[in-house]
């Protein structure tokens, strides 16, 4: 036990000497920066289970509880550690005779059932020699005669059945003696086994420790290398921030000038083809006139023919010539104004190029990006040799961990522990032979003596005769009886031995059990060994002042054992923020202040931006002059819903045609179906251009009337936005630039917080989780010592002390039932109810 404490307080010193710092709460992780501390795989990974067989272990438990139902005594262990350490004890002070008989009292159960086993042990042999001594003076059932008596069957019967079942239960006590044989030499040499888990899991647990401070060392370059990435790309991190508070209010305006520069184009476009189509009317106008003029002429000249004097000729002329009237054009069609002014006008507009100037506007807005990069040159460098010089203090820091030494000194203590249990397991393994051997003859003693019980009850039995007289009965009968005799003789001789082994091992077992293996489950142990001055005479908490040298500080080994079984961090466990503080050390506030320092001296100027200058205001403002708004739209478009002609010439070529059929034959009615050919000739090659002159001319005035609705009040809107975009700019700009570079500085340097936070947080809550600790220790205690060899021992001398007790009444039972299955060599004869002497002296066995 001296040997594992030493081991399991180095274990705990190297855990103090491996982290520092404080006890932050885990802060929320960024997106970029996910941190996973990489964590080992052990072999143990839960507690033992012992199995079916801890069923068997629950009951003798439950019978140590009824033997001995005292809690542990804290205060009485305590008292008796501070002896120990004291030079000298004097056993005659009241103080420890009250202490003795504290102890006596808290043992008074133990005591009790160790003096009973005592006396059986002392009274066994010599009761067994007194029934030998009175037997062979035919005394004590040592006459070979048997009474005939009323209820001779009914106590056989009584006594085989009593001995029937005492013989079963003392089997049940020899199982389990079998039983916890077996466990104890299977678990033993399972006890390799599991301490050769445990020492790979501690060496893991050893090994671990460092990869999880390289690994914290190497995060904080994924940290940086972000931050570089960020700084790297200023000009689309913070440009492109920049650009997003003023893109709602420059490109609306940029997007109106752009708008208000095809607006102009369109207009140009509309005015040409509003010229085009009114000089084509123009002339084709007075061309249709004077076609017109020709074919009415030529008919009139026709009219004069004699045929039109005369019937039928008459009435036909003169419907003719009424409708000569109808044949005419258009005369307002060439009478519609000029737009070569406004024409003028635009063209003197677009002779300005507003498109270049607002593409210069979009370029001095999209370059803003660029320009801070250009100017935050020099600060990103100073920003990087910061954090380089960051990444050197952090490991600086951690190098101050005193890791490697402690490591290589607790390696060796560690290896000259397992090679002193490798030496000394085969020693066990070898005495666990004799051991078993031990036990092995002693459950197949037991075994021999309820094999001789139960043959002796089978053979008699089996060969019982009620018709023969005790005289007369079978050899069969005779030989169960024999055996009962020798069952008998060998619990005499035997059973005293056997609970002199039963008692010692109780006396071992259950001490083992109530004062080591049940306190170290329910944590009472670990409340003894944390009373002040308790181990060391000059320190209040033992455990404080060998891990920290502050032995003030309260640090328990209950508080550590809980907190490593929770799996937490060495540092939080043993509280050692107290000699190496992880936070101060660190100091975050001290790292980040060096960058705000450096975000705060960055010096970006975006003076200058321009959207539209002063000749591009002047352009658009001649536009809105240049005299569209005034144009007569409304007559224009009432001429262009009219025909060319004040009659439908294709109606009035085929009614004249008509006419011209109901003529008589001769150069009268050729000549008006020329007239009505002329007139179809007319209508397709003049008419149908100048209609389609006249769709072209109502599309153009269509756009400009819609293009000068609003002209004006677009122009001034538009005018009125830009000069609010462009003081925007010039009031907030430098604001913007400040309130950006904040923002930008701060994610920046919450990276490098989240990373620092992380690290103190790793190293207290996560870095060397002491759980292997805590199994190792009970692997130790509770597997090994209390699973693998206490409870196996308690529950053989409960077996074999149960099926050794039972030998008495099984011995009276089997002396009494002999009686019943020998032979005897005399017998009473009855005669007239008179009872006669036996003539035969009895045989002795």
């Amino acid at each position: 036990m001296a040997h594992l404490l030493g081991f399991l307080l180095l274990l705990l010193g190297l855990c103090g000497d491996l982290v520092s710092g404080g006890q932050p709460s885990a802060p929320r992780p960024l997106e970029a920066l996910n941190y996973t501390l990489p964590t080992a795989k052990y072999r143990i990974q839960q507690a033992y289970e012992v199995g079916p067989i801890g069923a068997l272990f629950r009951m003798v438990h439950v019978f140590l509880y009824v033997v001995q139902p005292h809690a542990f005594p804290e205060d009485t262990v305590r008292k008796i550690i501070q002896k120990k350490f004291e030079p000298s004890v004097d056993y005659e002070k009241p103080e420890n005779i009250v202490l003795a008989l504290k102890v006596v009292y808290y043992e008074m159960g133990i005591i009790i059932c160790s003096f009973l086993g005592l006396l059986f042990i002392l009274l066994m042999p010599l009761v067994g020699c007194f029934v030998c001594i009175c037997r062979c003076c035919n005394k004590c059932g040592g006459k070979m005669h048997q009474r005939e008596k009323e209820d001779m069957v009914f106590r056989r019967k009584c006594l085989g059945a009593t001995l029937l079942v005492i013989c079963i239960l003392i089997s049940l006590g020899i199982i389990y003696g079998f039983v916890a044989n077996h466990q104890v030499r299977t678990r033993v040499k399972r006890t390799r086994r599991l301490a050769d888990s445990t020492f790979r899991d501690l060496r893991t647990f050893l090994d671990q420790t460092p990869k999880q401070i390289k690994y914290i060392l190497a995060q904080y370059n994924t940290t940086k290398d972000l931050a570089f990435s960020d700084l790297n790309n200023i000009n689309s991190k913070l440009g492109g921030e920049i650009c997003g508070q003023l893109k709602p209010v420059v490109i609306p305006v940029l997007d109106e000038i752009k708008a208000m520069a095809t607006a102009i184009r369109e207009t140009k476009e509309a005015l040409e083809s509003m010229k085009s189509s009114l000089d084509s009317l123009h002339s084709s106008s007075e061309q249709l006139n004077r076609s017109l003029t020709d074919v009415r002429t030529s008919v009139e000249q026709s009219l004069q023919d004699p045929q039109c004097l005369v019937q039928p000729g008459v009435e036909t002329c003169s419907s003719i010539q009424t409708s000569l009237s109808q044949l005419q054009g258009n005369s307002e069609l060439g009478q519609l104004p000029s737009v070569d002014a406004e024409l003028n006008k635009v063209n003197d507009v677009l002779s300005t190029d507003l498109d270049g100037m607002v593409e210069q506007g979009y370029k001095s807005f999209n370059d803003i990006p660029e320009r801070v990069q250009q100017q935050s040159t020099a600060v990103v460098a100073e920003i990087k040799k910061v954090l380089d010089s960051t990444g050197s203090e952090i490991d600086s820091v951690t190098q101050q961990l005193p890791i490697k030494e402690t490591l290589d000194n607790f390696i060796g203590y560690m290896n000259e522990s397992e090679k002193y249990l490798h030496d000394i397991l085969p020693k066990v393994e070898e005495a666990d032979s004799y051991w078993w051997l031990v036990c092995l003859i002693i459950c197949f003693l037991l075994t021999l003596i309820i094999i001789f019980f139960n043959l002796g009850l089978l053979l008699g039995v089996c060969g019982y005769n009620r018709l023969a007289t005790p005289t007369t009965r079978g050899c069969v009968s005779n030989t169960g009886g024999i055996f009962l005799m020798v069952g008998a003789g060998l619990s005499f001789l035997f059973s005293w031995i056997l609970m002199l082994l039963v008692v010692v091992a109780f006396i071992v077992g259950a001490n083992m059990e109530k004062l080591i293996c049940e306190p170290y489950a329910n944590r009472k142990l670990f409340r003894v060994l944390d009373t002040p001055y308790l181990l060391n005479e000059d320190w209040k908490y033992y455990l404080s002042g060998m891990v920290l040298s502050k032995p003030d500080i309260k640090l328990t080994f209950e508080q550590v054992y809980s907190d490593c079984k929770d799996d937490k961090g060495i540092y939080t466990t043993l509280q050692l923020q107290n000699r190496f503080n992880i936070t101060e050390q660190l100091d975050i506030g001290q790292h980040t202040q060096k960058l705000v320092r450096e975000f705060e001296s960055m010096n970006i100027n975006l003076d200058g931006i321009v959207l539209l200058d002063d000749s591009g205001k002047r352009n658009l403002q001649e536009f809105s002059e240049c005299g569209i708004d005034k144009i007569d739209y409304a007559s224009y478009l009432t001429q262009t819903g009219k025909s060319p002609t004040k009659v439908n010439l294709l109606s009035f070529a085929y009614d004249l045609e008509a006419k011209a059929n109901h003529l008589p034959p001769g150069n009268l009615k050729n000549s008006m179906k020329e007239a009505a050919q002329n007139i179809t000739a007319i209508h397709e090659q003049q008419v149908i251009p100048m209609e389609q002159s006249l769709v072209t001319l109502h599309r153009s005035v269509k756009t400009l009337q819609r293009t000068s609705g609003s002209l004006q009040k677009g122009v001034n809107k538009t005018l009125y936005s830009l000069d609010d975009a462009q003081n925007f700019i010039t009031r907030n700009i430098s604001s913007i630039i400040i309130k950006e570079t904040k923002k930008f500085g701060r994610t920046i340097i919450s990276h490098f917080e989240y990373y620092l936070q992380w690290v103190e947080y790793a190293i207290t809550e996560k870095l060397a989780s002491c759980k292997p600790v805590a199994t190792a220790l009970d692997s130790t205690v509770q597997v090994i010592f209390c699973t693998y060899l206490t409870d196996p021992l308690n529950l053989f001398w409960f077996g074999i002390g149960k099926a050794t007790l039972l030998l008495l009444p099984a011995l009276i039972l089997g002396i009494k039932l002999a009686k019943y299955y020998r032979r005897m060599e005399s017998e009473d004869v009855y005669d007239d109810d008179v009872e006669t002497v036996p003539l035969k002296k009895p045989l002795r066995y």
